[in-house]
């Protein structure tokens, strides 16, 4: 097993990756304009790495284990023949679940190493940020009990859109093979998985699946270390350089406009969610449309920069772009009916 850690971390170090070249010429450059925001913007990364490392080193174990003892194509054939009843408890799964939008990336990309397919996936991965059950208590304290339940039927209701779209565009083959190679599994991601003879539940007794272990937890370790680790130190810059105060400017106003402008801005101007609460409410409070801070919310938990940069590491750039169009139809959608039903 030593032997294959050896033979991929050489591998890994023959050429470079642009990855690890961006997060050392960002902090490189950030240190020569501004010395100290370097220090900071490290020391955010390292805490939020370690924060989420619990979420990455149980998404390598599962996806090592799956795809060592065989458990994967057991997993894959559960889902198959069931997509349309698995995209309903993945979008409701996914709005209970207590993950943010960069801490649900370590386990998509062991749901995809399983051969889960994307329509499920897909649901999870849009459900699963906007809400959970500390986010609900908190967004009922600050905006009350009917925007939480709003937040939450925006949550379960991007999953489903999402979820359904993709079984829909999928059956076309428009989707086929969208998923990176590498990206949680070495071969087969996306589709059902198909490995010879029965799972083998104790693998550590056999070299080779021990060797299959150990390859998967490296390949894995690596590629979504290094995506989080960008990410994480770019939300330390946009936390900074992006005022509140730039996007309760943009954000005021009435009618439909302002859920728009809610929407596009809340794709890239990432706030943490709950430090975003009491600045929504502050804006309802002059007078903003309910709609447009529900899409603010929903937009900017699924797609913010640093969790859009994860999706991209994991996928191609066609099903990139619909992730984004999902996200950006259910939050308009979301802040547009919120403000009918309001």
């Amino acid at each position: 097993m030593s032997e294959v850690v050896m033979m991929r971390l050489k591998a890994g170090f023959r050429k470079p990756d642009l990855v690890i070249l961006a997060i050392v010429g960002v902090l490189l450059l950030l240190w020569a304009v501004d010395s100290p925001q370097a220090l900071e913007s490290a020391a955010f990364t390292l805490e939020n790495l370690w924060w989420i490392s619990p979420f990455l080193l149980a998404s390598v174990v599962i996806a090592g284990y799956a795809q060592a003892s065989g458990a994967d194509s057991l997993i894959a054939g559960v889902f198959k023949g069931r997509v349309v009843s698995m995209i309903f408890l993945a979008a409701f799964f996914g709005g209970l679940s207590p993950f943010c939008s960069c801490g649900v990336i370590p386990l998509i990309a062991a749901l995809l190493a399983m051969g889960v397919p994307l329509a499920p996936v897909m649901a999870f991965w849009l459900s699963s940020p906007v809400i959970d059950p500390a986010m609900f208590v908190l967004t009922a304290g600050t905006l009350g009990t009917g925007f939480a339940v709003a937040k939450t039927l925006a949550a379960i209701g991007a999953g489903l859109l999402g979820g359904f779209f993709v079984h829909a565009v999928a059956q076309g083959g428009f989707l086929r093979d969208q998923v990176k190679q590498g990206a949680g599994c070495n071969t087969g991601c996306g589709s059902p998985l198909a490995r010879a003879g029965r799972p083998n539940w104790a693998f550590w007794q056999e070299k080779e699946r021990r060797g299959r272990f150990a390859t998967s937890a490296l390949d894995n370790t690596l590629f979504l270390g290094k995506w989080l680790t960008l990410a994480f130190l770019l939300e330390s810059l946009m936390l900074v350089y992006l005022p509140g105060d730039l996007i309760s400017q943009v954000l005021g106003g009435s009618g439909v406009q302002p859920v728009v402008l809610a929407t596009l801005v809340g794709v890239p101007a990432y706030l943490n969610g709950y430090a975003a609460l009491p600045l929504v409410a502050g804006l309802i409070g002059q007078g903003m449309q309910p709609g447009a801070g529900l899409a603010f919310l929903v937009a900017g938990g699924i797609t913010s920069i640093p969790a859009a940069m994860a999706v991209f590491a994991l996928v191609r750039v066609r099903l990139f772009l619909l992730y984004l169009v999902l996200a950006l139809t259910a939050s308009l959608a979301s802040g547009l009916i919120y403000n009918l039903v309001v």
